[in-house]
């Protein structure tokens, strides 16, 4: 393969985590909640405002509005005023929105898991390094 450019190298990853969505989609949808409104759900504690979900997940703010109104009509979110500031609302998720969730996660483990499974101990170690490594924020150059 030589040395790949850093475009291979994100099409190889991009591909790998697109197989693993497409193959685990039918489930997760089967838990009533889209891809997208699980990687919404799965921020929902460390980002409870709608504009912090748009920003820590790349996504315009009225798509947003719109899974949060669907997750709230599907009782899996609620939106609550907040007490000093009446135009902003806290979302929270509900019991059956963890639930939820949380089968989606279990489902998604599972499949990224067997393809782990391919993997070494060891190089299962040095996967996860640099990947902390390349996720780092504003790392500068080595």
């Amino acid at each position: 393969m030589g040395k790949p450019s850093p475009w291979e190298l994100w099409t190889l990853h991009f591909e790998m985590t697109m197989g693993v969505m497409a193959e685990v989609e039918p489930e997760v949808r089967a838990q009533g909640i889209e891809m997208k409104e699980f990687f919404l759900l799965g921020k929902l504690d460390d980002h409870p405002y709608p504009a912090d979900l748009a920003r820590a997940l790349l996504m315009p703010k009225p798509t947003i509005t719109f899974m949060v109104k669907r997750l709230e009509a599907a009782g899996f979110v609620k939106r609550q005023t907040e007490a000093d500031d009446l135009r902003r609302f806290r979302l929270t998720l509900t019991p059956s929105g963890r639930k939820a969730m949380e089968a989606a996660r279990k489902i998604l483990d599972e499949a990224f898991g067997r393809r782990l499974a391919r993997l070494s101990t060891g190089e299962r170690a040095e996967l996860t390094r640099i990947l902390v490594l390349l996720a780092e924020q504003h790392a500068g150059p080595r």
